[in-house]
């Protein structure tokens, strides 16, 4: 294995950094469609159409590569979500796009059953990681922002409290309707926060 100096040289180069890109990718995307037991050295190279050594050559270990892909799509989420609002003018909005603009933030665009399982799934296991805990912070402050700034846009004044109750009650509602095998865990969630805003 190469030693630090080396490694971040490589990596600074236009070759490196565009290698290096491809494998945070490549991961990214195996996160998201399989979690965390996805992502491992031999499948990400493949995704991004790599040697197998790449993997080990731009990154310490395989937590410095899960945490490099978490930070992507978190990154990702967060500038589609800003995109999103961008796009909002600063006039009143009915509470129906307002629901759908904040679970977009909370569940993502997928609305497919699976698709929400495995961000769930992917949330929880975060937990046993903790070199991934102070990412998740960030991400999560960043992503509260977010939501404030949406629902300010949106004509509505929210304080921090509020924002907690609300993301409590979606997580509530989707973990609810995992359990009961719901086929649509995103429609139970615009339920209650559609009840809650109104």
């Amino acid at each position: 294995m190469a030693d630090s100096a080396a490694m971040t040289s490589a990596a600074s180069t236009p070759k490196g950094e565009r290698r290096r890109a491809a494998l945070v990718t490549a991961a990214a995307e195996l996160l998201v469609e399989g979690g965390f037991d996805a992502v491992r050295h031999r499948a990400v190279a493949d995704r991004a159409g790599l040697p197998l050594a790449s993997t080990t050559y731009y990154f310490d270990s395989l937590d410095d590569l899960v945490y490099a892909a978490m930070e992507h799509y978190g990154r990702s989420e967060l500038a589609r979500g800003r995109a999103q609002l961008e796009r909002l003018s600063t006039e009143q909005r009915g509470v129906d796009t307002l629901v759908e603009l904040v679970l977009d933030q909370l569940l993502g665009e997928d609305p497919a059953y699976d698709a929400v399982l495995l961000r769930y799934e992917r949330l929880v296991a975060t937990g046993r990681r903790p070199h991934l805990r102070p990412l998740m912070r960030t991400l999560a402050g960043e992503l509260r922002e977010l939501l404030t700034e949406i629902f300010a846009r949106s004509g509505v004044e929210i304080g921090p409290w509020r924002l907690e109750q609300l993301i409590a009650l979606v997580d509530g509602a989707v973990v609810n309707a995992l359990i009961e095998v719901d086929p649509d865990p995103r429609a139970a969630a615009a339920r209650m926060l559609r009840a809650a805003l109104s």
